[in-house]
């Protein structure tokens, strides 16, 4: 790395905790019942790390179909639901992660802050991230834009140079690229598998890896402990 990291930025779905395949199977279904035919594939290729506003503009654009006013907090509730059902899990080794930096660190995350807190309350991540969140609501432009990681970096007064941004999706590192940081793609969730993430020459990241147990080894400056 040619700047020191000070700062550990993570996206929450897909990151933090293992979310996104449920997500996705699920909006694969909500959608078919309003007409929208999409696989996972193609779900996580154009909505993975998107805000709401723009998967609905998307499918307005792309199928010509306007979804009810509800649908929006109706995926939402079910989500939520499904999550409880299904046991929402956080990434293996992610608490250990989070207990060893020697660096600040928060989340910059294209999820509403309901979802976030829900999920983190889910998870009992609540209070490691109690200060630490910034979501899309607090900017004008969502992922790919740069304005959320460098929201995000602003709230702790570091530079983007110096902040290493965990992502999982194509708009995700291409936010993160042009914010000017160090990007690192995490491919360790489940949805990675089932729902592969095509690459994107336009959104390559500096590093991917599969397992938090390998971040204080690929980043020994930013822990307490590096080996």
């Amino acid at each position: 790395m040619t700047q020191p990291i000070e700062l550990v930025l993570f996206d929450f779905d897909g990151v933090v905790v293992d979310s996104e395949i449920i997500s996705l199977r699920m909006l694969v279904d909500e959608l078919a019942q309003h007409g929208v035919s999409v696989d996972i594939p193609y779900v996580s290729r154009h909505f993975l790390g998107r805000s709401y506003p723009v998967v609905l503009a998307q499918i307005r654009k792309e199928f010509g179909i306007l979804l009810p006013e509800g649908f929006e907090a109706d995926y939402r509730a079910r989500l939520l639901a499904a999550f409880e059902a299904e046991g929402l899990r956080v990434m293996p080794h992610l608490r250990e992660v989070l207990g060893g930096l020697r660096v600040p660190y928060g989340l910059a995350t294209s999820s509403s802050p309901a979802r976030v807190a829900s999920s983190l309350a889910m998870t009992g991540l609540t209070e490691a991230f109690a200060g630490r969140i910034t979501t899309a609501s607090e900017v004008a432009r969502g992922k790919p834009a740069p304005d959320l990681p460098l929201h995000a970096a602003g709230k702790f007064g570091i530079a983007p140079e110096r902040c290493l941004l965990i992502e999982d999706s194509l708009a995700g590192i291409a936010a993160g690229l042009a914010a000017g940081m160090q990007v690192w793609q995490f491919t360790g969730g489940s949805h990675m598998a089932e729902g592969a993430v095509a690459a994107d020459p336009d959104a390559l990241p500096h590093r991917q890896f599969a397992c938090f147990a390998e971040l204080p080894h690929l980043a020994p400056q930013a822990f307490i402990r590096g080996e």
